[in-house]
């Protein structure tokens, strides 16, 4: 994963849940490429094939919350997207994303300064977020470098087992 992202954007509301973004039929599933042709069918049916090619995902307060399945930010990152901003996020759910290898930042006043088909680029390393389709530059969070070394390694597990390599 590279620290810098570029892509259309896909904006959607605020209380986004785990439950909207894979609906809990889906949760027999297994393949990941499966989990990822349901990602947000409920809000947009064409979702996935706008997705394809990679977007950033934005979204207002509290995304992710509901219930605490990873399922969710597996099913967004094998749907296309390459990273999640929003206003701010329910802990589970960040938490999860990053164990997968899907960057997340928060940050303030981008629901406001981004629509769908801007074009977006993220600057994980510094929190820089561009919207390159005005001219707008916001600041987010700052990712501490555990978790870019995490994202780096495509998720939890390949970090660990890198880590365990080394000694």
């Amino acid at each position: 994963m590279e620290s810098k992202i570029n892509a259309p954007a896909i904006k959607f509301g605020n209380n986004i849940d785990t439950d909207v973004i894979l609906p809990g039929k889906y949760l027999i599933l297994v393949d990941p490429y499966e989990l990822g042709k349901h990602a947000l069918e409920s809000l947009d049916t064409e979702f996935v094939n706008k997705a394809k090619g990679g977007v950033i995902l934005v979204g207002g307060k509290n995304f992710g919350c509901g219930s605490s399945r990873e399922q969710a930010p597996i099913a967004l990152k094998y749907a296309g997207v390459k990273c999640v901003i929003a206003e701010t996020f329910a802990r589970i759910f960040y938490r999860n994303a990053i164990n997968i290898g899907l960057p997340v930042i928060e940050c303030s006043g981008v629901s406001d300064a981004v629509k769908t088909g801007d074009d977006i680029a993220v600057d994980l390393e510094i929190g820089k977020i561009q919207n390159l389709s005005d001219d707008k530059v916001l600041q987010g969070t700052i990712l501490p470098l555990f978790v870019m070394e995490i994202l780096t390694d495509g998720g939890l597990i390949e970090n660990l087992r890198k880590r365990l390599e080394k000694k």
